[in-house]
């Protein structure tokens, strides 16, 4: 059993245009406070952010924030987390965030929730960490990403093992079994001896 001590959550700062969004972020933060793992987060107190981060608060949970200088105001940061770390760049906060993590979900979200979760599966494809990756597919949000990843499989972009340690369900109850249960398989050797 993966000993999971805290997660990664990222997270649209909106809270998008349907309400099934904002639940389900708040039923996710309920049961990882359920659960004792800690939320890390990009720290904001509004969208999904911010409702996943106060459910966690609600049922006793700890919540660490990390959010860039700049974006403290934009963002508007959570003043009321177990601990909220400022630092300066976008790179900064990446990289803090993954350090205090062993597993990674995205909720739905934008832009910076995509470049978020695809820095942390370029790393587990590169071998730099063997953390579970998860999309929680709340109204069917991400079954075009999905399969658009199918589709690099079929055409030669991503390993069929790469493409399988990725998780995309609707179930938190699964999401957390699989998590408990996941076992990397890092292929090392990606460019083969005939395409150099």
């Amino acid at each position: 059993m993966r000993d999971i001590k805290s997660l990664c959550v990222y997270c649209g700062s909106s809270s998008g245009a349907n309400p099934e969004y904002t639940e389900a972020a708040k039923a996710f933060g309920t049961r990882l406070a359920k659960e004792g793992i800690a939320l890390v987060y990009g720290g904001g107190k509004v969208g999904l952010m911010g409702s996943v981060a106060d459910a966690v608060l609600a049922a006793g949970g700890r919540v660490i924030g990390v959010i860039p200088r700049q974006l403290v105001e934009k963002e508007v940061a959570h003043t009321g987390l177990s601990e909220l770390q400022v630092v300066e760049t976008m790179h900064e906060r990446k990289t803090r965030m993954y350090e205090l993590s062993d597993a990674f979900v995205a909720l739905p979200g934008g832009f910076g929730t995509m470049d978020e979760m695809f820095e942390m599966l370029t790393w587990a494809q590169l071998g730099l960490h063997s953390y579970p990756c998860a999309f929680l597919d709340v109204r069917g949000f991400y079954a075009g990403l999905s399969a658009s990843m199918d589709h690099m499989v079929a055409e030669g972009f991503v390993k069929k093992n790469q493409r399988d340690q990725v998780w995309f369900g609707a179930s938190i109850d699964a999401l957390f079994d699989w998590m408990k249960h996941y076992e990397s398989s890092y292929t090392p050797k990606w460019i083969t001896s005939d395409a150099v």
